[in-house]
């Protein structure tokens, strides 16, 4: 998440206005985060909540309880018709044909080259429905191209219907029983990366067990004019577990604790699923996916260099952009780094060569002229407790 440039402060109250770069558009729930004091900031062309009370606060809220999110930001996708298996098939790299109706898949969409145009997760909402959720930042720019490629599937609308949701995110350890009073969906029935309609607060929507911290938790898409509702209802039935609103910040270091990847970080057009770890997500029995020849070539013939992890056993922090360091020259980048509120340690991510690229291997890291010492680990840093 990149906040550098991000300075606190009230844009002008004027309405959502995706045409124009110079206006911030604003959650449904905008209003809601000022009342609350929270700090705001720009990102990706939104006005969003970076923090509240604290980002380590709100960090350990949803850690050791339950912390909400408003992630409305997040686009939404909707490919319908006929032939929308095929043209899912065609822009994903997972197998949706392995969805069942309910059922959700993260995936990556590619380019021709096996690199990231954007991470998504699909969600199967009818036999021909999908609807693909992606990042906020490329709204835009993914739904020219999936709209281009759905072309060549045959019978398949692609509509970018963002406007019609709210996306609220309740995660921790406390979020089911949280949840739970406010609905009639047996939410112990929805598994992981499971959804389900029904009514939150009297207000229709999709919950899924899905989220982007490393918990335990639920995303509910909820219409825009019930956000509010939703919102401070999830908030009055969590009051007694301590359940308090979380910003950017905390959504990041978790999800960074979780070693989940950040597009425009540690994926991006330049990095191929292979290199970036993420060989799991592929669905090789789909013969359809744009990037399949290229990826199948990687796996043949081995990547160059790797994401891994690591953790910096010498003083300091090592920041996105930081060179990693071997014999006195560069040899790979951080792509993600901080001190992290519940491990406390220093942790982040980094693409170096494959011959680094094992548990134990000691890295250096530039970090502003001074080089430190990492030792490379497993990802990922934090596992919940099952």
């Amino acid at each position: 998440m990149t906040v550098a440039n991000a300075s606190p402060g009230r844009t002008p109250n004027v309405p959502n206005a995706p045409n124009d770069p110079n206006v911030l558009r604003k959650t449904p729930l905008n209003d809601r985060h000022h009342a609350a004091g929270a700090r705001m900031v720009p990102f990706a062309g939104w006005e969003m909540p970076l923090e509240y009370t604290g980002i380590t606060s709100e960090h350990m809220a949803v850690r050791t309880r339950a912390g909400l999110f408003d992630v409305s930001h997040m686009g939404e996708i909707e490919i319908a018709g006929k032939d929308a298996l095929a043209a899912v098939q065609r822009i994903a790299c997972s197998d949706p044909a392995q969805l069942a109706v309910g059922q959700a898949q993260y995936s990556g969409l590619l380019t021709p080259d096996g690199t990231f145009l954007d991470d998504m997760i699909v969600y199967r909402m009818a036999p021909g429905h999908f609807l693909l959720v992606v990042n906020a930042s490329n709204v835009a720019k993914d739904y020219a191209w999936i709209s281009e490629q759905a072309k060549a599937a045959g019978d398949a609308a692609v509509i970018d219907s963002s406007s019609r949701y709210a996306l609220l995110a309740l995660q921790g350890p406390a979020s089911q029983d949280v949840l739970q009073p406010l609905t009639g969906v047996e939410l112990a029935g929805i598994g992981a990366f499971q959804f389900a309609y029904g009514e939150v607060a009297g207000a229709r929507v999709t919950i899924a067990r899905t989220g982007y911290t490393g918990e335990d938790g639920f995303e509910i898409f909820v219409p825009p004019n019930m956000a509010d509702r939703v919102w401070q209802a999830i908030l009055e039935a969590g009051r007694r577990a301590d359940v308090i609103p979380v910003g950017l910040g905390a959504r990041d270091t978790l999800r960074l604790e979780a070693a989940m990847r950040l597009y425009g970080n540690d994926i991006d057009e330049s990095t191929t699923v292979l290199e970036a770890g993420l060989g799991w997500m592929i669905g090789w029995t789909n013969e359809r996916f744009i990037g399949r020849e290229r990826l199948l070539q990687q796996r043949e013939q081995g990547v160059t260099r790797r994401l891994v992890g690591f953790e910096v056993t010498d003083p300091g922090i090592a920041r996105h952009s930081y060179r990693v360091i071997q014999d006195g020259r560069p040899v790979g980048v951080v792509t993600s780094g901080t001190q992290t509120p519940f491990l406390k340690k220093a942790i982040g991510m980094a693409y170096v060569p494959v011959a680094l690229a094992r548990a134990g291997s000691e890295i250096q890291i530039d970090i502003r002229g001074r080089v430190a010492r990492a030792a490379v680990v497993p990802m990922p840093f934090y596992k919940r407790k099952v």
